[in-house]
């Protein structure tokens, strides 16, 4: 049976994320930038001769069912056969898990949206694009984002993007070893939602006048998280010493910028053990957007 293996599933960084409001149905309305970078999850897909669909990886304090990898499978094969009337071989699905979970780096999103794309060219299914964004985005506001596959500007509850520009640099990510719960953060009273709308060009035209690295706007989400997770400002105290540090997506992961792989390296050297920490580039592209 065919088999689609080695299949990338990147990270993303909030490289801003501003909360300018809050729908009548308790969604909040963001403004942010997405950057993909070259550091991730690992996915591999082999085709069945029934019709299963099956993670043969254990992924701790993730039943397969509830994995957004096999829920996104799921509602890709119920799309082909409304489609098509006939229903497409299953799948073992193995992962190599890197991304922390509650990190902020959307792996869980990533997962799915690469499963989406190499389901889709395995089954040669045909859909678009836009079709598979549509498809995921009831899985998870992220999903859309990896699919589009490339640097965007995201407004509403991040499912309208704009491809920008952004640094073509080097990040330090420290995890600092806390899972931060997402509804948490979004649920807190402390949350500050009324942060004014920008537009695309005012992001952009700030990096045109930037000489350094030194990050657009904010991250609205990092007061609340530093608040509850104090391991989260204690990692962006110590990596501000090296840049522009802050949080990504709701926690609990932290980046700074860095101008190349040589001064990612130097600050890495310097990290405190009791920290996971790594570098990555920033990525222009999806690693398998070539597959739609």
């Amino acid at each position: 049976m065919q088999s689609l293996n080695n299949c990338p599933a990147p990270a993303k960084l909030n490289l801003f994320l501003h909360v300018n409001g809050r729908r009548a149905d308790g969604y909040h309305l963001l403004q942010t930038v997405f950057q993909l970078i070259d550091h991730g999850d690992t996915l591999h897909y082999a085709l069945r001769d029934d019709h299963v669909i099956h993670r043969v990886t254990d992924v701790a304090g993730v039943p397969e069912q509830q994995d957004l990898i096999i829920r996104a499978a799921l509602l890709l094969q119920a799309e082909v056969l409304r489609r098509t009337g006939a229903l497409p071989p299953g799948v073992d699905i193995a992962i190599d898990k890197r991304l922390p979970m509650g990190g902020g780096l959307g792996g869980g999103s990533s997962d799915a949206a690469t499963t989406l794309m190499a389901l889709n060219h395995l089954w040669q299914a045909g859909l678009t694009r836009e079709e598979l964004m549509a498809l995921g985005l009831p899985l998870g506001a992220d999903i859309p984002f990896f699919i589009f596959g490339q640097t965007a500007f995201a407004e509403g509850v991040g499912e309208a993007m704009q491809p920008v520009r952004a640094p073509d640099c080097w990040y330090v990510v420290i995890e600092p070893g806390v899972e931060v719960p997402t509804a948490k953060i979004f649920c807190s009273e402390h949350l500050t939602r009324d942060t004014p709308p920008i537009i695309i060009t005012d992001f952009s035209s700030y990096l045109e006048k930037q000489t350094g690295l030194k990050g657009y706007g904010k991250n609205d989400l990092q007061q609340v998280a530093t608040q509850l997770f104090p391991p989260v400002a204690e990692a962006i105290e110590w990596l501000a010493a090296y840049g522009d540090a802050r949080m990504t997506g709701s926690g609990a992961c932290v980046f700074c910028a860095v101008g190349s792989e040589v001064e990612a390296d130097a600050v890495l050297r310097n990290v405190p053990a009791k920290w996971v920490a790594w570098k990555a580039k920033a990525l222009d592209k999806h690693p398998i957007a070539s597959l739609l």
